[in-house]
């Protein structure tokens, strides 16, 4: 038999040709639904625009949009600081270091964050002549230092849980790799682990972010007028439900932007890999 032959009968058979499955017929009604539902939602915001409620209450969400992103990024910032220790002593092999992260961890990933709010705004002012005399009442008077105490507490928790289990995923080999070339266990750290585990927790930490984001709402509880204390001052006076359709829109764009944004970075840290 010729080659030619021959590489005819090994030759896979053809694909068959891609049918319209019942799974496949039920995602693309369901696209279908999900885009008439957004055109729907366009069409009746600009139909139903109310330009002397815009033009009154329109940059109070300006503000309150403002002080949402200044409360996350500041706790998220200062979260990050706190976690580098709660997850070295995770990974601490000292029992006394290691539990006291793991009390930490455990309380603040396992109650829910509306409680711990509550728990530094009203719950500390049962302190009130102690907080004076140390000079911390001025602090925890204020509802925003209060919400961005409570919010650094809870992230840093589960900031430390997604640090520690990104440098444990980086391989054992690794570390002893860079001690064969003389590098220093911090050297180690900075140049070779953490760049390995950034990749792998950067999802993690960009949910994290969104996560925070939509938690922040809750402070409009506690007199804090974000975005979300901005949409209930405004219903109130209003008594138009198209003010929390609003804020639900703009809450959405900001988790758009992030998630664009985590994925633009995510591409830039591994391009090396689709090469």
């Amino acid at each position: 038999m010729s080659a030619a032959g021959t590489a005819l009968d090994e030759a896979p058979p053809p694909l068959p040709p891609r049918g319209w499955s019942g799974q496949r017929i039920t995602g693309h009604i369901l696209v279908a639904l999900w885009i008439l539902l957004a055109v729907g939602l366009v069409w009746f915001l600009v139909t139903s625009w109310n330009l002397p409620v815009v033009e009154k209450y329109g940059p109070g969400y300006l503000y309150g949009l403002g002080v949402t992103v200044g409360l996350v990024a500041i706790s998220i910032v200062i979260g990050a600081i706190l976690s580098i220790p709660v997850a070295l002593g995770r990974m601490s092999k000292n029992p006394v270091f290691s539990g006291l992260a793991y009390a930490y961890v455990y309380f603040f990933r396992g109650t829910p964050l509306l409680a711990q709010t509550f728990l530094v705004y009203y719950g500390l002012g049962a302190f009130r002549p102690e907080l004076q005399s140390v000079g911390l009442w001025w602090f925890f008077r204020e509802a925003w230092y209060c919400a961005v105490f409570a919010f650094s507490l809870n992230t840093a928790a589960y900031q430390a849980e997604m640090l520690r289990g990104a440098i444990e995923s980086v391989p054992r080999g690794q570390w002893e790799g860079a001690a064969s070339l003389g590098l220093h266990k911090l050297q180690t750290m900075w140049k070779v682990i953490l760049p390995q585990a950034a990749v792998v927790a950067l999802r993690p930490y960009g949910n994290e972010v969104i996560l925070m984001v939509k938690g922040s709402a809750i402070v409009s509880i506690i007199t804090v007028y974000d975005l979300m204390g901005i949409t209930r001052f405004t219903y109130s006076r209003t008594f138009d439900f198209q003010s929390y359709l609003w804020a639900a829109v703009i809450y959405l764009m900001i988790v758009e932007t992030l998630r664009h944004g985590i994925e633009w970075i995510e591409r830039r840290l591994t391009r090396h890999l689709k090469r």
